[in-house]
């Protein structure tokens, strides 16, 4: 077990769950062995969020272990100035969701009434795809445009609009077009 302080939390969850390792019982801990033991934490887990993590963080091990898994990632923003929480930026610049408290967690995972994906794409298309959203109302379909211009229009901060940005683009209702430009799809078809 490792670090040591943690023996009797170990010898708790024998009780009631499972120690998982793929390595044999009394291995020493060293530092290659991590990676791997964070492979499985995020194959059993439903979602990773990174809520503090320098550039080369082993929770960006984890994240990515999460995404090769199919996981949901998401990320606590943290102060710019300290260095401590490059890695969950450059996360979030790359499309993991933001949190800003638990509620952002349960929504993601489906636990809240009438959130999650589905609630959220619901919420985003209306019951027949109709209703506005103020991103995609700030979007000319076939015309690029600038995460500025579209958070301009939208009113959104651009830490709450590449997540969402993010969400359309797996919807098929907003391709990225290279540059930091963005634009909307066509889905009246």
């Amino acid at each position: 077990m490792y670090p040591r302080e943690h023996v009797g939390l170990a010898r708790q969850i024998e009780q009631d769950g499972a120690v998982v390792s793929e390595l044999v019982p009394g291995t020493p801990p060293q530092q290659q062995f991590f990676p791997r033991r964070n492979r499985i934490i995020s194959g059993l887990s439903r979602a990773v969020v990174v809520i503090e993590a320098s550039e080369k963080s082993g929770s960006l091990i984890t994240a990515r272990c999460a995404l090769e898994q199919g996981r949901d990632v998401l990320a606590v923003p943290g102060n710019v100035l300290s260095g401590r929480n490059r890695g969950a930026h450059a996360l979030l610049r790359d499309g993991a969701r933001i949190v800003e408290s638990a509620q952002d967690v349960l929504e993601e995972l489906g636990m809240t009434r009438g959130a999650g994906k589905a609630g959220r794409a619901g919420r985003a298309g209306g019951e027949n795809g109709t209703a506005q959203d103020p991103i995609l109302d700030a979007m000319t379909v076939g015309e690029p445009s600038d995460l500025d211009e579209i958070a301009e229009r939208s009113g959104l901060s651009p830490s709450r609009l590449l997540p969402r940005l993010f969400e359309l683009e797996l919807q098929g209702r907003v391709t990225r077009v290279g540059g930091g430009r963005f634009m909307r799809v066509d889905t009246s078809c």
